[in-house]
């Protein structure tokens, strides 16, 4: 199976288990570290172009586990996420991580929001190694070792 199969089917497989555990994810905790790991994503090699910012944030807006919050709200907190990275990326990264560690009282949300960063990162059918990164260190963040993803 060629590599991007396997992103692909990877990233498609995290989506239906995230699916499967949407009522289970409501929290302001998993919101705000969900915010925090498309950020992180999508600014994984440290800068994030306009395109690929609107690619997430159209990503965020049709993620099915993710329309337990208003468009709007997460929309926002996403962009302040970015805006932190964009100021001073390792003084942001910092930040961010802080904040997706908020999800690491409820094992199953802080393994949901591993599986968004892989869903988002895996989304143009490349999750290259600056991504991989960025979710590794997310899974430290959270107590999770990043193998039980593949990571």
């Amino acid at each position: 199976m060629a590599l991007w199969d396997r992103i692909k089917e990877s990233a498609s497989q995290m989506q239906t288990q995230l699916e499967a555990k949407k009522n289970d994810l409501k929290s302001g905790a998993f919101r705000d570290a969900s915010m925090a790991m498309c950020a992180l994503v999508a600014a994984a090699d440290g800068s994030v172009d306009p395109a690929e910012r609107q690619r997430v944030a159209q990503l965020i807006a049709t993620n099915e586990v993710l329309q337990n919050f208003p468009a709007d709200d997460l929309r926002r907190r996403f962009e302040a996420n970015l805006d932190k990275l964009a100021a001073d990326f390792a003084f942001g990264r910092v930040s961010v991580l802080q904040e997706v560690a908020k999800a690491k009282k409820k094992p199953a949300e802080a393994r949901a929001v591993v599986q968004i960063g892989i869903v988002i990162g895996g989304a143009d059918g490349h999750f290259d190694q600056d991504e991989r990164a960025v979710v590794r260190e997310a899974c430290f963040a959270l107590g999770l070792a990043p193998h039980e993803f593949d990571l």
